[in-house]
């Protein structure tokens, strides 16, 4: 009973989740351009993360130490998981959500939201790739469409504003990393309970960040007396719904819902960006910037179209031992 619920979550938690992870990791962009208008990038972020992970898995430990169930007792965690968790958090979050934080210096953030939206194109090309599958023509297509929508954003056009190419630059290489974390993480040997890993992921990433923050001389360049209470609301914002909340759901995501699935957020993160963008900080909606959410967004479509089934069946196979274990845990909670 427990491994026919494991290997077909409830269409309610996914879709629950999955609209978690479209409205509020949508407002993140607007959170992240308000936080860095006054606070340094890198320790902004590592701020965010080492926090929520510190409440994360201080609530398993303080719930194991109160609770007499075994199933609510803090699992034992080993060399391999932390290993893990650096990894998934160095790509995730200072390689992944670190370096958007640095692009909205230069760029708007339903710009920044639009880029990140190119994940899943990264993602099925780098999955077919490691599975040695050939593409479809519409997974073709959608990579084509995808860098078309790139170049629609830094080309020169007479007429329109140019876009920073720092911050477009920064922004693909920020997709390309979270694009390789998600597929890392669906194999990596982490511990059951999702809270944990997610917590140890959080912690790790929030480490690599303070280094990367110390070593661009961020700290230096700290000045408490200017923060201003909108960008520490911002960062209240991010630690609250976009770390506990968003970043949770998203990792269960990956491990119980197939990446066609996942990478639907795409569709609605740039949307609601944008609009948040536009309405809050009054950032222009111009002809380059739907251009290019046309191209992008399409492209993803596209692509999660013509991904095969079988394809879909072969990635979730590695993981439906991990997520029975997982939902017979807290079955048990």
């Amino acid at each position: 009973m427990h491994s026919s619920r494991a290997e077909a979550p409830s269409t309610i938690a996914v879709a629950g989740n999955l609209l978690i992870v479209y409205i509020l990791w949508g407002s993140t962009y607007l959170a992240i351009r308000l936080a860095v208008e006054t606070l340094p990038p890198f320790l902004s972020a590592a701020t965010r993360f080492l926090i929520a992970g510190a409440l994360m898995v201080g609530f398993l430990w303080i719930r194991g130490k109160l609770s007499s169930k075994p199933s609510a007792q803090l699992e034992p965690i080993r060399k391999e998981h932390w290993r893990s968790a650096a990894i998934i958090g160095g790509l995730l979050l200072f390689g992944g959500n670190g370096l958007v934080v640095q692009s909205e210096q230069y760029i708007d953030s339903g710009i920044a939201a639009v880029l990140i939206a190119a994940v899943p194109i990264w993602m099925n090309l780098f999955e077919a790739v490691a599975t040695r599958r050939r593409p479809s023509l519409l997974v073709i297509g959608g990579v084509v469409a995808g860098f078309v929508g790139v170049l629609v954003l830094i080309a020169p056009i007479n007429g329109l504003a140019a876009i920073n190419p720092i911050g477009v630059g920064l922004c693909v290489v920020a997709a390309i990393s979270w694009a390789t974390g998600s597929l890392y993480s669906r194999t990596a040997p982490m511990p059951r309970s999702g809270l944990l890993g997610t917590g140890m992921e959080m912690l790790a990433g929030g480490a690599i960040l303070v280094l990367a923050g110390t070593l661009t001389g961020e700290l230096s360049r700290t000045h408490p007396s200017q923060f201003s209470l909108v960008s520490l609301l911002g960062v209240a914002w991010l630690i609250v719904f976009g770390s506990l909340v968003a970043f949770s759901a998203y990792t269960w995501l990956l491990r119980n819902a197939p990446v066609s699935t996942v990478a639907t957020y795409a569709y609605v993160n740039p949307v609601v960006a944008v609009g948040l963008g536009a309405f809050f900080l009054h950032e222009p909606i111009t002809l380059r910037t739907i251009v290019a959410a046309v191209l992008i967004i399409g492209a993803v479509v596209a692509m999660v179209s013509g991904r095969p089934r079988d394809v879909e069946a072969a990635a979730g196979e590695p993981e439906r031992t991990k997520r029975a274990e997982g939902v017979d845990r807290a079955a048990a909670d």
